[in-house]
């Protein structure tokens, strides 16, 4: 960093990067973090949801969580809306993840195909 300019830069992406998770939004998006679901393959899912959002300016945040519950499942996405309904999708991949975005928060449309019934 060697200008003011870049100082702007630097402070307004980590200002997007906290409004993100912190933003008055339609949707919270959790990534399940814990042991398991690193295992399982949640980082790439997370990077992707992150990436995705940032890109693509999604009503929602996103953010990362202890364990679900479920490791079997793993790596599990939940999306929560403003009235607490709760979507537990599983088995997801960076892809999935992208299309959950996609349909569930872009479109209000479930992926029942990823989900928990």
């Amino acid at each position: 960093m060697k200008t003011l300019q870049d100082l702007q830069k630097l402070r307004d992406e980590a200002k997007k990067r906290v409004s993100m998770r912190e933003g008055d939004v339609r949707y919270r998006v959790l990534v399940g973090m814990a042991t398991c679901g690193i295992a399982a393959g949640a980082r790439p899912v997370l990077n992707a949801l992150v990436e995705a959002c940032a890109k693509e300016h999604y009503d929602c945040t996103v953010t990362q969580t202890g364990c679900i519950g479920m490791c079997t499942y793993e790596p599990i996405v939940e999306v929560l809306d403003q009235d607490g309904k709760k979507t537990t999708y599983i088995h997801v991949d960076a892809k999935k993840a992208v299309e959950i975005l996609e349909s569930h928060v872009k479109n209000g449309i479930l992926l029942e195909a990823y989900s928990l019934q």
